[in-house]
């Protein structure tokens, strides 16, 4: 009994102590961490947040442009070697024209599509949008459907299978294989994304301008398809009107 009476006032100092050495949580602190756990945002928040100042941006060179606005579709053509992405929307007839050029402010690697997971490549080829991330670690961003169907087809042949995943057009001016803009461009091509619809957006990633480029890269390292593609890529660009 003497053992367990010592047992109970040891247990009950060690708690005292706790409880006065150590801060207890206080209301302060409990509301802190509620405000942390529920700060991720939905489309519709990053909208609120800047939409209209992204519009407000936009609306000026749609309008200069002679196009509607907010466009019910819109392309975006980036050049690897200008280091360049071309908003293009459509006009009341349906035929695409140019909105505004915005400067790539990072993108690793060198020209040439992206071939396997850690290559630090960006990819090349015409991508769609999966998704829009309103909590990107790069601000905001649009995510593209890389691999598509062509680069797991080449994959396939050539007997690579770990293609990369995870290519974004994003916010900040840093990147490992993705198109970083900075965050008022991203702010821009999300809202856009938003309004458009990620299903009307479209992506094309060349290593140069074939518009006005004429001969295929030369490159010794390229893959025997690169031409096919780049064939492909000639086409595509074909429709939009060269700045």
């Amino acid at each position: 009994m003497k053992k367990l009476l010592r047992f109970l006032v040891v247990l009950a100092l060690v708690s005292a102590v706790i409880y006065f050495v150590f801060p207890q949580p206080t209301q302060t602190a409990i509301s802190f961490v509620k405000i942390k756990t529920t700060s991720k945002y939905s489309v519709n928040d990053r909208l609120e947040q800047f939409g209209a100042a992204a519009q407000a941006r936009l609306l000026p060179q749609f309008e200069k442009a002679g196009l509607p606005f907010p466009p019910k579709a819109i392309s975006l053509l980036a050049f690897k070697d200008s280091k360049q992405v071309e908003l293009y929307a459509p006009d009341a007839q349906g035929a695409w024209q140019r909105v505004t050029t915005y400067p790539i402010q990072a993108a690793s690697g060198n020209l040439g599509p992206k071939l396997k997971e850690g290559d630090r490549q960006v990819p090349e080829g015409i991508y769609s949008i999966e998704l829009l991330n309103p909590n990107s670690l790069y601000h905001v961003s649009l995510r593209l459907n890389y691999p598509n169907a062509f680069d797991q087809q080449m994959g396939a042949a050539d007997g690579r299978n770990a293609l990369g995943s995870d290519i974004m057009i994003h916010g900040k001016a840093a990147s490992i294989g993705c198109l970083a803009m900075g965050d008022s461009a991203a702010e821009e091509l999300f809202a856009l994304a938003a309004w458009a619809g990620k299903e009307n957006i479209k992506v094309v990633i060349a290593p140069t301008d074939f518009r006005v480029s004429g001969p295929q890269v030369v490159d010794a390292n390229l893959p025997v398809w690169a031409e096919t593609l780049y064939a492909r890529l000639r086409l595509e660009l074909a429709q939009y009107p060269a700045s």
